[in-house]
């Protein structure tokens, strides 16, 4: 954000090799050990306001297309966690953190944050995680980055200042793990089960009871199946 305050006209990618205050969604933080992959990408007014909201799934599918051409034996088991988590195997690989502010010439600024473990993960007990060394894929944070930097503007173009976010949906859905399974989503204090539908236009998860009450997610902890870590409450 301080490029952006600065004048910088964005399109910038910044990477570092640790962080001392990383951060993750909900106001997590974010494990940043030397190895791993830490890269933020600054955008300036990517697309009408009413349109950002497609820059998650435009993101993860960026970063599943540049993992899959780096490690081809890696595509059935690399699937997108809604929002925007990749997991290997199940397993936490990747998260990704997208912060908006307007600066003071009235433009408004992305800042598009991904961390990939590429040999560190955390001990989370929120859901399991692990790291391409982890499971057989290594490579250095710059070869990843590399790919991840050139499948980003790939997917920005066809995106098109969020013309194109119906094809981006249609390839993020392809991609994604629990589209049309029983999942959990957990809210701050109450959790809601039911089918993983679908997106809406808005990048939404549409979840449908078993009731058939639907309900659009914008924000919250998925888990699939029964693997939720506490006892579901209908609301």
């Amino acid at each position: 954000m301080e490029l952006a305050g600065a004048g910088d006209e964005g399109q910038i990618w910044v990477t570092a090799e640790s962080q001392t205050a990383g951060k993750a969604r909900r106001g997590r933080s974010w494990i940043s050990k030397p190895g791993n992959l830490y890269a933020s990408l600054l955008l300036i007014d990517p697309a009408p306001a009413n349109l950002v909201h497609g820059l998650p799934l435009v993101t993860s599918v960026a970063l599943h297309r540049a993992l899959c051409e780096l490690f081809p034996a890696a595509d059935k088991d690399l699937k997108i966690k809604w929002p925007n988590d990749l997991l290997l195997r199940g397993k936490k690989l990747s998260g990704l953190l997208l912060e908006a502010s307007t600066d003071a010439a009235g433009r408004r600024t992305v800042v598009v944050g991904c961390g990939v473990n590429c040999v560190h993960f955390p001990d989370n007990p929120l859901y399991p995680a692990t790291s391409l060394e982890a499971e057989g894929f290594a490579l250095p944070p710059v070869a990843v980055f590399l790919h991840f930097a050139r499948a980003m503007a790939e997917m920005l173009n066809i995106w098109d200042r969020g013309r194109g976010i119906a094809k981006i949906r249609q390839d993020w859905l392809s991609r994604a793990k629990g589209v049309g399974e029983k999942v959990t989503a957990r809210f701050d204090d109450y959790e809601i089960s039911g089918r993983f539908e679908a997106l809406d236009e808005d990048g939404y998860l549409i979840l449908v009871e078993d009731t058939g009450q639907r309900h659009h997610i914008s924000a919250a902890d998925i888990f699939f199946g029964n693997s939720h870590p506490f006892r579901h409450k209908n609301v």
